[in-house]
């Protein structure tokens, strides 16, 4: 059964990701602006905020294993959705279905975090829970790459032409390729729900039913929580503004987008002399791909963070930590080429640690109501949603190394929660 629940971290990491790369091509695909393209992460991850508390409900009524069937077969409804968005060929019906798959992962969360948990002994439960989300950090740094190789495979451009019909027709065709990899996990998720649907027997602990609503009098009176939901918003926001316009930041001429040719031509000769097979590489594909670096730095941060965190006191950690990725973001807005890359996607790293030290800084000291702060916390994923949207807006006014001011702001404020739960811990042991 761990391997079938590990399987789902991947799943989700590698389907979120994907993000990345949908967006860059949307953007082109539907002319939209990037305020209107950052809807996309807006639908999503509204998708988590308006699901993850009736998804408490959901498991207590039904269990961890009927849950998680739930949860892939809501989402495979929602990548099947691409489908008639694909052959229709309007951006809404993508948001719709984006909508849709975010609803099954707040299903599929819910439910796998704790049922991790209690598969084994639970002096082992930490560590498993760790392995479990080291597959989560894996999908996503696979999601950008293959996303990019099959979604941007015929590049990011607008169609072109006055003819209003057929300019539809275009949009339709460039769709039929945005559909394919979502049908494809589609097929995936629902083989694995019937897998689980096929336990559903199995025994399991019974979850905790009682009140799980996080918006109780003494839950909303601790500060400490409370900022530390503010800082879960502001980091989501800016983790997934960041990644979202990756793609079209790189491809910029002042950053990449010169050197796109070479890399992917570089590229192509290598798998070339691998596989016995001629292949080429667009410039979206190029650029696409190194978003997977920025996930990828994220998972050797963490491997990194735990050590060090079991050295430094974790507020210390989340304020370098975030002081970092704030001077990372300037200086990738002021400046240009092979700088303006390597520091933006250097973010990645800076963010490893910051998601779990902000989640179990905001949890010290609730006791019994750690699982309604959590609840709570969940609840701030909704920054995701909101952040990149501003990010996107600030984009279309003044290009996108000045939104890099936007999730650099979102890093000096985290910083400061940082700094001041340092100070709180110091006083407390004293």
């Amino acid at each position: 059964m761990i391997p079938l629940v590990i399987f789902l971290f991947f799943a989700w990491g590698f389907t979120t990701s994907l993000n990345d790369p949908l967006i860059a091509k949307l953007k082109g695909l539907f002319s939209l602006s990037y305020t209107e393209v950052m809807l996309t992460q807006f639908a999503f991850f509204l998708g988590y905020f308006v699901f993850s508390i009736p998804a408490g409900i959901v498991l207590n009524k039904l269990g961890y294993i009927k849950t998680i069937a739930a949860g892939l077969t809501v989402m495979a409804c929602g990548c099947l959705l691409f489908a008639p968005a694909a052959k229709v060929g309007i951006y809404p019906g993508f948001l719709g279905a984006l909508f849709i798959v975010a609803a099954g992962m707040a299903l599929l969360q819910v439910a796998a975090n704790p049922y991790i948990a209690v598969l084994g002994s639970a002096k082992n439960a930490s560590s498993r829970l760790t392995f479990a989300q080291s597959f989560n950090s894996l999908g996503t740094f696979f999601g950008p790459l293959v996303g990019s190789l099959v979604l941007l495979s015929r590049g990011v451009g607008a169609p072109k032409g006055n003819d209003e019909a057929a300019l539809q027709a275009a949009r339709i065709a460039e769709s039929s390729f945005v559909q394919t990899p979502f049908l494809v996990i589609a097929a995936v998720l629902l083989v694995v729900a019937l897998i689980f649907l096929a336990l559903r027997r199995t025994p399991t602990p019974p979850t905790d039913a009682a009140d799980i609503n996080p918006f109780s009098r003494r839950i909303l009176s601790s500060p400490r929580l409370l900022f530390g939901v503010l800082a879960i918003f502001l980091y989501v926001g800016a983790e997934v503004a960041i990644g979202s316009g990756l793609t079209s930041y790189l491809m910029q001429p002042s950053v990449i987008g010169g050197d796109t040719a070479r890399i992917g031509a570089s590229a192509a000769a290598m798998m070339a002399a691998a596989f016995h097979h001629p292949v080429s590489f667009n410039a979206a594909q190029v650029a696409g791909a190194m978003v997977s670096l920025y996930w990828g730095l994220a998972m050797i941060g963490r491997f990194i963070g735990s050590g060090v965190l079991a050295m430094v006191k974790p507020g210390k950690v989340l304020a370098f930590n975030a002081l970092l990725a704030c001077l990372l973001a300037l200086v990738s807005s002021q400046s240009t080429g092979l700088v303006a890359a390597t520091s933006v996607l250097a973010i990645g790293l800076a963010n490893s640690i910051m998601f779990p030290t902000i989640f179990t800084l905001a949890l010290e000291g609730l006791g019994e109501e750690t699982s309604k702060g959590s609840a709570l916390l969940c609840t701030a994923i909704v920054g995701g949603a909101l952040i990149p949207v501003g990010y996107g807006a600030v984009a279309d006014h003044t290009g996108l190394a000045a939104a890099l001011f936007v999730p650099a702001v979102c890093y000096a404020l985290i910083a400061s929660y940082g700094w001041l739960a340092a100070r709180l811990t110091n006083n407390t042991a004293a």
